[in-house]
C-alpha cells in the first residue's frame, strides 16, 4: 500500500509541532487517531520514521530524509492545487475542438478572433471532419454534432438546433424555373449527401408525409461541396441555416417551397466524455458559440 497525502499532512504536523497532542490540535483529529495514522505510515513504508518515547520524539535517519521529501510533495500539491484554482478563474490552456466542415466554417471561424479577444489565454486547436470521430483517440476536449446524437457513452450539451432550408441560386431558377409544388422537384437536379441517408429526407410535406426522399442527380459527403454546388447553380439543395443564413441575406441562395416545408430543426450538441464539471475553457467556448448560433437560429 503507498502512503497518501492526509498520511504525509499528520507526520509532518506532528514534528513541526513537536507533539502527537499538539498535531492532533492542529489537523483536528484525537491524538491516539494520530498515532495510529503515524503507525499505519511506518508500517506502509516498512520502517520506523519516529522514535517515541514518554518524554521525547526523535526522528531516525530514514525519518529526517522522509521529512524532507513529505515536505516537498505537500508543497508541490499545494502549489498544483493553486495554479488549478487561478485557471478556474481565468481559463486558459489548450482547447481542441472537433466539428464538420460547415460548422467549422460558418459558425466557428468568423468569431475566432472575437473569442481570442476575449480568453487571450485559450489555445484553440481546429479540426474538421464530416465523419463521427472517437473523441479520445483523437485527443478532442469537445466535439459539436448536428442532427440526432446516438452515441450513449458521451456527455452530451445542447447548444440549439438550426432549421433546415430548401434552396437554389438565382441562375438556377431563372435556368431552370422555380419549382411551385414539391412534386415539381422531380422534374429538377437535386443535390443530396452520400453516406447519411437521413440526410436525403427533406422536411417537406407531401401526400405520403412530412419527409421527402430524394434520389439525388449529384451526391457528396460534406455539406459545404453541396452548398458550393448550389451556389454554382448545379441544383436545389437542402442544407441548415448556419451554413447558409449569408447566402440567403445576401440572395446569393433563394429559399423555395417555403409552405411545404415541416419546419423539421437539427439538433446542434456539444459532446464529450466528462461526467464531472466542465473544465473553464471548455464552458467558456461553448457558451460563446451558442449565443452566436442564436443570432441565426431562425
Amino acid at each position: 500500500m503507498k502512503a497518501r497525502s492526509d498520511e504525509l499532512q499528520v507526520f509532518v504536523s506532528v514534528i513541526e509541532s513537536g507533539s502527537i497532542s499538539a498535531a492532533a490540535e492542529q489537523v483536528g483529529q484525537t491524538p491516539s487517531a494520530i498515532s495510529r495514522t503515524l503507525s499505519r505510515l511506518e508500517a506502509k513504508l516498512d520502517t520506523t520514521l519516529i522514535n517515541r518515547t514518554t518524554r521525547r520524539m526523535d526522528l531516525t535517519e530514514e525519518g529526517k530524509f522522509f521529512l524532507e521529501k513529505a515536505k516537498q510533495i505537500l508543497a508541490q500539491m499545494d502549489d498544483l492545487e493553486e495554479r488549478l484554482a487561478i485557471r478556474q478563474q481565468s481559463p486558459a490552456g489548450r482547447l481542441r475542438i472537433n466539428a464538420a466542415s460547415p460548422f467549422m466554417l460558418h459558425a466557428v471561424v468568423p468569431y475566432i478572433a472575437e473569442f481570442r479577444t476575449l480568453y487571450p489565454d485559450i489555445h484553440l486547436e481546429l479540426n474538421s471532419n464530416d465523419l463521427i470521430i472517437d473523441l479520445l483517440e483523437q485527443s478532442t476536449d469537445v466535439a459539436i454534432r448536428i442532427g440526432t446524437l446516438a452515441d450513449s457513452t458521451l456527455h452530451a450539451r445542447s447548444l440549439g438546433s438550426s432549421p433546415l432550408n430548401i434552396l437554389a441560386s438565382p441562375a438556377y431558377l431563372k435556368k431552370h424555373g422555380t419549382p411551385t409544388s414539391v412534386e415539381a422537384l422531380a422534374e429538377h437536379a437535386l443535390l443530396g449527401f452520400t453516406q447519411t441517408e437521413t440526410l436525403n429526407h427533406w422536411p417537406l410535406r407531401h401526400a405520403q408525409g412530412d419527409r421527402l426522399e430524394i434520389d439525388p442527380s449529384v451526391s457528396a459527403s460534406s455539406g459545404e461541396t453541396l452548398r458550393q454546388l448550389a451556389l454554382a447553380g448545379e441544383g436545389i439543395v437542402c442544407l441548415s441555416h448556419f451554413m447558409t443564413h449569408e447566402d440567403i441575406r445576401l440572395k446569393r441562395l433563394q429559399v423555395i417551397l417555403p409552405e411545404a416545408n415541416s419546419g423539421y430543426r437539427q439538433p446542434i450538441n456539444a459532446v464529450y466524455y466528462r461526467n464531472s464539471q466542465l473544465a473553464l475553457r471548455i464552458q467558456c467556448f461553448l457558451d460563446f458559440i451558442q449565443k452566436k448560433l442564436a443570432r441565426y437560429a431562425s
